[in-house]
């Protein structure tokens, strides 16, 4: 299974260029966000997406190989204005209905944040875990998986927080999108290794899909996000975890420019090939 990426790293463009443009970049697959990728098409409001536009859509990737793997969505899940709240719901749902048809086996989503750094509540976890019901509800209709993803000064923010979620919202229609660059932080990335493996143990059987970027230290000393390779997380151990626990999991490509995607590429599955044989070694003794 090769290596995908987020096509909004291409830009914000008409469907059609945007599928020629991932194709010609050596991808086989997506996380198609459609309003943060698609141009040609106003999607900032759910009630665009019709059969005709999603198959057309997923047939203009098809023709330069490039499936739809993931449905990203970047909403918000307990903002407290409700009339945005329900519109962000909605947005959620209509990609669950239409991801059949463009392809996708899930939709997936960070929970939202406080951008200001305002506290959480008790009313915050309250409406998202009942959100998050609403939305695993409809996709178990539409036999699609929620994908959920901890990030750091987020709601939820660790693996552990992650866990205790899924064990207080059961379903089986909710999974894990793993992304151990989401939880390092300046304070921990001198324990990456024990952060890394956490996750795995906490969450590994829900895995559905991970993201791939990097992290290191800047010069002043905070964490910063780079493209895999350009960093100091350890690729080697986590590519290792992936493959022990979901082998041929699809992989997204975050942070990346144009220019350094082929390069983030080939660095990923180079640890991936070298777990694999890794696993089938140990597979055989």
């Amino acid at each position: 299974m090769t290596v995908g990426v987020l096509a909004h790293l291409f830009g914000k463009l008409p469907y059609r260029e945007l599928a020629a443009k991932v194709g010609e970049a050596g991808f086989t697959h997506v996380q198609l966000a459609p309003w943060r990728a698609i141009s040609d098409v106003d999607f900032n409001k759910p009630g665009k997406f019709s059969p005709g536009l999603a198959s057309s859509i997923a047939e203009e990737f098809r023709k330069h190989g490039v499936s739809i793997s993931v449905l990203g969505c970047y909403l918000h899940f307990f903002v407290q204005d409700e009339e945005l709240l329900r519109e962000n719901v909605e947005r959620f749902k209509e990609l669950i209905r239409y991801a059949g048809l463009l392809g996708a086996p899930m939709v997936a989503a960070e929970v939202g944040r406080n951008e200001d750094g305002t506290p959480y509540s008790e009313r915050d976890w309250r409406v998202v875990k009942e959100v998050v019901r609403e939305l695993a509800d409809e996709a178990e209709k539409w036999g699609v998986f929620v994908g959920l993803e901890a990030a750091n000064d987020h709601l939820v923010g660790t693996a552990a927080e992650l866990a205790t979620f899924l064990e207080e919202v059961p379903s089986s229609h909710i999974g894990v999108v793993i992304d151990p660059g989401n939880l390092l932080k300046t304070e921990n990335l001198a324990r990456q290794d024990e952060i890394i493996r956490e996750a795995f143990q906490l969450l590994g059987p829900r895995i559905i899909a991970a993201h791939a970027k990097d992290r290191r230290l800047s010069p002043s000393g905070e964490i910063e996000t780079v493209p895999p390779g350009f960093g100091d997380m350890n690729y080697g151990l986590y590519m290792e975890l992936l493959e022990q626990y979901k082998p041929g999991v699809h992989i997204i490509m975050e942070a990346a420019q144009e220019h350094e995607m082929a390069q983030s590429k080939r660095y990923i599955e180079g640890h991936r090939i070298a777990a694999q044989k890794e696993q089938q070694v140990q597979t055989k003794s």
